[in-house]
């Protein structure tokens, strides 16, 4: 039997726990909390987050990280970007020596301008070939609701992937195998900030074209992004790259999306993350970090930075996006 720790129990983790669980992998699941480890394990319910899914019965959850890391062949790694750091300094010394460490979040982290694989392996000392990620068009509800879903399971080490692969292979969630791990992990990191753009311009009440321009433009800044840190520009053609875009862009259910739209109809970002009781909106924090990494390269990314500007230099969402359209015609 394979063994996954999933080391966190929020709404995508508790998820992927699910899918893992259904595609016959033995599962633990690491919550912080002891009642949610309890409620899960009694009634098999996650008090904090869709509180309303039946989880299987052979998913168990402990708030103990060494119980649920202990022979562990795959430890998933699903707690927010900018907490990442802190969480695998406490868990790196009981992660089993060649256990796969796969990442879940989705963003660039702040300061050091890492991806989260780099984080893992300096935090870690894991060697690159043990890291994989977990990207694509993948909202958590709809999983849960055991829709058809598709995803990129991304690692250099195709023996790695592909077991990956075949743990988490079920009848509604299809994970296609990829080595490009950058080009997943930019995709990632860059679909919330359009995704909160999108959300903005429906708040200030504009449109479908608007929102497929921005959805369009978005593509080409996280391409430019990602083939200057050496991804490969066909894995942000697909479903780690647009797949994720049009879904996190789109949807209701797409956290940031719903943030966006918020501030777009004039809520403060303090309003805003209220109404999401208390879930994070990676893209508020990773815009800023987006957009230092890329400077850093000489990547321009207008879009990136109107966002940036409206959370956390307090200008106007209609401002930035009408001073956005103003810019200078050019080629595509």
């Amino acid at each position: 039997m394979v063994k996954a720790a999933v080391m966190g129990s929020g709404s995508f983790g508790t998820a992927f726990a699910k899918v893992l669980s259904d595609a016959g992998t033995d599962v633990v699941m690491w919550a912080r909390r002891a009642e949610v480890a309890e409620s899960i394990n009694s009634v098999h319910l996650n008090p904090s987050y869709m509180k309303d899914v039946l989880l299987p019965d052979n998913l168990v959850a402990t708030a103990d990280h060494r119980e649920a890391l202990a022979g562990a062949d795959f430890v998933i790694l699903a707690v927010p970007s900018q907490s990442l750091r802190e969480n695998l300094a406490k868990w790196s010394a009981d992660i089993p020596a060649d256990a796969t460490l796969v990442s879940l979040a989705k963003g660039i982290e702040t300061g050091t301008l890492m991806r989260m694989t780099q984080v893992i392996a300096e935090v870690t000392g894991a060697k690159p070939d043990r890291i994989a990620v977990i990207s694509g068009p993948n909202l958590a509800r709809e999983i849960v609701e055991q829709q058809p879903t598709a995803t990129v399971v991304a690692c250099t080490d195709s023996v790695r992937a592909v077991a990956l692969q075949r743990a988490c292979s079920t009848g509604y969630f299809r994970p296609y195998t990829n080595s490009d791990v950058i080009g997943c992990e930019i995709g990632g990191a860059c679909k919330n900030v359009i995704a909160l753009c999108c959300g903005m311009a429906a708040g200030i009440g504009l449109g479908e074209n608007s929102s497929a321009a921005i959805i369009t433009r978005g593509l080409a800044e996280m391409t430019r992004l990602g083939e200057a840190l050496g991804a490969n520009a066909k894995t942000l053609a697909g479903l780690a790259g647009v797949g994720d875009l049009v879904a996190t862009c789109t949807s209701p259910l797409s956290r940031n999306r719903s943030f966006g739209l918020r501030l777009g109809q004039g809520d403060t970002l303090a309003q805003a993350q209220e109404a999401a009781n208390g879930q994070v909106a990676e893209g508020v924090k990773s815009c800023s970090s987006v957009l230092e990494l890329a400077e850093s390269y000489g990547v321009e990314m207008p879009l990136t930075k109107a966002v940036h500007e409206i959370c956390h230099e307090g200008k106007n969402a209609g401002e930035a996006l009408r001073d956005l359209l103003g810019r200078r015609v050019k080629p595509e």
